[in-house]
């Protein structure tokens, strides 16, 4: 996904956050006017971040972040997965569920409240063209034999890994696995959060950086392979849908709107959630 002068501004402003040290500041510009075209933000960022580590030492930690809201998602398991039983469509209901932990991002977001994270699981309704793209993916995956779930955010995993058991109870011929970042990176999800999840080490793979998205001139050779031959991928978040979208290949995306690009994108609300297919 192209950057936007939209993009520009929002990176540029969000590294004024970090610093007002002027020789950094214009570095960022430079590297901005000089990117390549097919340069996402998420890429972007991940280019800022080893050049401010650089400058200046290691960023901010998320880890306390990361801890609470593994926990409380896990808290929440119980409840939720009676939910997903009591549903007419119990693979759908989990796919909304998980769509719903797209919140917990500290990154596109200026705040993460958790008051308001638990009151978007009041309405989880899909849309008609949520229901669309579901058939599609449900027809995709009765063809399946390996799906990838490129994850997200911390807590988010969570319902990720609910609606990944219940894929396979769907579709048993099916193995699945879970696309991680390689390092850290705001509460993007790596192997240990896979772990603390639910997942089993077998199923987690490794993207090799710490890029908020899946870049993939940046993945390990085994992320590579994966993003390359899964039967069917399910991509979280913006940050995803930022590095993969137009990279021509089928590709199923869910997230919420957290930004004025997406929202005029995809004419959404702000925190609307959204389940859409690519194809090429």
């Amino acid at each position: 996904m192209k950057l936007t002068p939209y993009c520009e501004e929002c990176l540029i402003n969000g590294q004024k956050r970090r610093t007002d040290d002027e020789a950094y500041l214009a570095w960022v510009k430079e590297t901005l006017d000089s990117r390549e075209e097919e340069d996402s933000a998420p890429y972007m960022v991940y280019l800022f971040n080893q050049e401010y580590q650089r400058r200046f030492g290691s960023t901010v930690s998320y880890e306390a972040e990361k801890k609470r809201y593994n926990e409380l998602v896990l808290t929440m398991e119980e409840a939720l997965q009676k939910r997903i039983d009591a549903a007419p469509d119990p693979l759908l209901e989990s796919i909304l569920l998980a769509r719903t932990g797209n919140y917990i991002d500290f990154g596109a977001m200026n705040s993460v409240d958790e008051k308001t994270f638990l009151s978007l699981f009041e309405n989880t309704e899909a849309s008609e063209e949520d229901i669309e793209t579901y058939q599609k993916f449900l027809l995709d995956c009765e063809e399946a034999d390996t799906f990838c779930l490129i994850a997200d955010n911390c807590g988010e995993i969570v319902l990720d890994r609910m609606m990944c058991s219940r894929l396979q109870q769907r579709f048993p011929q099916i193995t699945v696995y879970v696309l991680v970042r390689g390092r850290a990176v705001l509460n993007d999800a790596m192997e240990a959060d896979a772990l603390t999840a639910g997942f089993r080490k077998e199923q987690i793979v490794s993207n090799g950086n710490g890029a908020s998205g899946t870049v993939l001139k940046l993945l390990s050779r085994q992320a590579e392979e994966l993003v390359r031959n899964a039967s069917v991928i399910l991509a979280k978040g913006q940050g995803n849908y930022e590095t993969l979208s137009g990279i021509h290949r089928r590709m199923y995306y869910a997230f919420l709107c957290k930004c004025p690009l997406f929202m005029d994108r995809f004419h959404a609300e702000h925190l609307k959630g959204l389940f859409r297919m690519e194809q090429y």
